[in-house]
């Protein structure tokens, strides 16, 4: 399949960066010629394979970012194409979820399943009927339990390995994946930006609570202080409860810290539950100020890398109180991205998680004399 409708790592996600940096100096030439060749081309729309990061509604977002009158016939296309490929979506989903088994790794998740979709129409706000329905679906993936291996598990419980594929030899019971990209945090992060859009459905802010729950019981603390979240858990770690320490991981936006205490301040924040969001901010000032966890980024990407470890800490410290330690620690991250910057060490090709464009729009975002408009991380759930 081409990664040309690609938002992660193709030209589809180089789009979005032309287009939100064209919103700010009002050069388009660039853009529409892009737009072009992207909406000439035979677009993905199966809902097999096509989501947030692929096909129609990869492009449908990339579009939607440029907030320009010339795409509306395209975007009026896309959306009818988005509404039938998340009917069937949904379908296929409830009737999985009647039978009581876990789903697919890639039914729910941010980059290949419903939680994507519902950050797209999220981000678009013209169908609030199917965002709800995918609000709906939400809550019951958090809130009802499935079954694997005759005990029962949470419904965002995957039946396949983090790889996204069946391993019966490495994980024969599937895997709790917490992760933003692939796991629990992006429901919960989906939840709570739905509630603060003023988008609410029955069981949301229970569903929310529960989330809370769960992520501050496993929110494994570290010697030397802070916390972290196991990324992925075989059913046997999952029955033994939370350890009493934790190990440091690669601080990430797909997986590790960042992302899913952004996750947990987002919904404490629409819940209005207070010691929650400190938790939340306190694990993240933390993570900023530790070197040894710092010394586990090794490249600029926003997938892995400094720029959404940057992106996810200035949101979250744009929700905490100014005094917040985050906001102490900030400016190593800021002064080691711009270096990187300033150097040209950036990932090379296209897209958003893992290219170039996703680099150098976090950059614009936080430039200091012309920024873009944050909104466009509603992709990554962090805003």
């Amino acid at each position: 399949m081409s990664d040309l409708h690609d938002l992660g790592r193709g030209r589809t996600g180089t789009l979005v960066h032309e287009a939100m940096t064209a919103r700010a100096s009002g050069q388009w030439e660039a853009v529409h010629q892009l737009a072009v060749t992207l909406t000439g081309q035979a677009v993905d729309a199966n809902p097999v394979t096509a989501s947030l990061y692929r096909g129609a509604p990869a492009l449908a977002y990339a579009l939607h970012s440029a907030h320009h009158k010339s795409y509306s016939t395209a975007l009026s296309r896309l959306d009818d194409e988005l509404a039938a490929l998340v009917g069937r979506r949904l379908a296929s989903a409830r009737q999985r979820m009647d039978f009581g088994v876990p789903p697919r790794m890639r039914e729910y998740d941010l980059i290949s399943g419903l939680t994507g979709l519902g950050a797209l129409l999220l981000y678009r706000r013209n169908q609030r009927r199917v965002l709800r329905d995918v609000l709906h679906y939400t809550v019951r993936l958090l809130r009802r339990p499935v079954r694997v291996g005759g005990r029962s598990v949470p419904g965002w419980w995957c039946s396949d390995a983090p790889s996204g594929r069946p391993d019966a030899g490495e994980w024969p019971y599937g895997h709790g994946n917490f992760g933003m990209a692939h796991g629990v945090a992006g429901p919960i992060a989906l939840l709570a930006l739905a509630l603060r859009a003023g988008i609410e459905v029955p069981g949301q802010k229970e569903a929310l609570l529960s989330g809370i729950n769960l992520l501050e019981r496993w929110a494994r603390p570290l010697p030397g202080g802070g916390a972290v979240w196991p990324e992925t858990l075989p059913l046997h770690a999952w029955e033994e409860g939370p350890t009493t320490t934790g190990r440091t991981g690669r601080p990430s936006w797909c997986y590790g810290t960042p992302g899913i205490a952004r996750a947990l301040q987002l919904a404490a924040l629409t819940t209005h539950q207070l010691r929650s969001q400190l938790t939340a901010e306190k694990i993240v000032a933390s993570c900023l100020a530790d070197p040894s966890q710092l010394a586990k980024v090794q490249e600029a990407s926003v997938c892995h890398g400094w720029a959404g470890l940057l992106l996810a800490a200035e949101l979250t410290a744009a929700d905490a109180d100014p005094d917040s330690r985050i906001n102490r620690h900030l400016h190593k991250i800021r002064a080691q991205f711009g270096l990187l910057l300033a150097r040209g060490q950036i990932p090379g090709g296209a897209g958003l998680l893992t290219g170039a464009d996703g680099v150098r729009l976090v950059g614009r975002t936080f430039d200091p004399i012309q920024p873009v408009d944050p909104g466009w991380a509603t992709c990554l759930l962090l805003i």
